[in-house]
């Protein structure tokens, strides 16, 4: 996983921009702006900024630039997260099995 994308995603309008492109699907510059109470030179920004990063496709289309999210890269940030749960439930799994041989421990002192 890339800094860089963690580093876009820190960034509150940027999240409110990739979540209205995945709710919305393709919208131009003017719509982004619109829907989320941005200015465009604001949104522009903000969107320049997933597009270098790579969460955000642009399509130009005669004079209008069209966005839309690169799912992906959503995919790789799964799964770079899933790693942190699939660790995590390693680590619960061996809590369970020595709280297990803790309690057998204890029933056989009895």
């Amino acid at each position: 996983m890339n800094t860089a994308t963690l580093s876009a995603l820190a960034e509150p309008n940027r999240v409110n921009i990739v979540e209205l492109l995945r709710d919305c699907g393709a919208l131009t510059l003017g719509e982004i702006a619109e829907r989320l109470g941005l200015r465009l030179p604001q949104s522009s920004k903000h969107l320049r900024l997933l597009t270098d990063v790579g969460l955000v496709a642009v399509e130009a289309v005669a004079n209008r630039r069209i966005f839309s999210v690169r799912k992906e890269r959503f995919a790789e940030l799964d799964r770079w997260a899933q790693s942190f749960l699939e660790a995590k439930e390693e680590q619960f799994s061996r809590l369970d099995a020595l709280l297990s041989k803790v309690q057998e421990q204890q029933n056989e002192q009895k």
